[in-house]
């Protein structure tokens, strides 16, 4: 019988939290073998949302779309240096959308049997609660969770010769 986990993705926001979990997913898909993704999802629903309520202009939309568009880059390039370097191969996804909606579609069209978050915020109140996407992926998708914690253990693993 195989391994319980063939698939795995990682959640990238751009976060602290994030990167540590993906130097967590990284170390754990080279050792069990895993095929490994990093998902980044550009806010979409969020930016028509800051223009509707007349926060953001049509023209401050398109800028700051291009802005998170770009940071989306840079992070999962990111990630993929921190996979090299642990000669690990990884598989990067774009999307753009509502986060937990375009997390469970990468998640179900890729077969993923482990999602990996970060650390979730502390909540501060049900509403909080309900616009955290991650929280809502975490809730939502089909597939087991693992979420990462102790920033200081999981980099001592990564910087080790694991």
């Amino acid at each position: 019988m195989g391994s319980p986990i063939r698939t795995m993705m990682v959640h990238v926001d751009g976060t602290e939290q994030s990167i540590v979990a993906a130097q967590y997913a990284v170390l754990l898909a080279k050792q069990i073998e895993a095929r490994l993704f990093a998902a980044f999802v550009v806010n979409t629903r969020a930016l028509s949302d800051l223009v509707k309520t007349h926060i953001f202009l049509e023209t401050e939309e398109q800028e700051y779309e291009r802005d998170l568009e770009a940071d989306a880059d840079r992070y999962l390039n990111h990630v993929k240096q921190l996979a090299a370097q642990k000669d690990c191969p990884i598989e990067t996804v774009k999307a753009r959308g509502n986060v937990h909606q375009e997390l469970i579609r990468v998640v179900t069209e890729n077969h993923v049997d482990l999602l990996v978050l970060g650390e979730l915020a502390h909540v501060r109140s049900r509403r909080d609660e309900f616009y955290n996407e991650a929280e809502r992926a975490m809730r939502s998708v089909s597939c087991t969770v693992l979420i990462v914690k102790d920033e200081d253990r999981v980099y001592d693993l990564f910087e080790s010769n694991l």
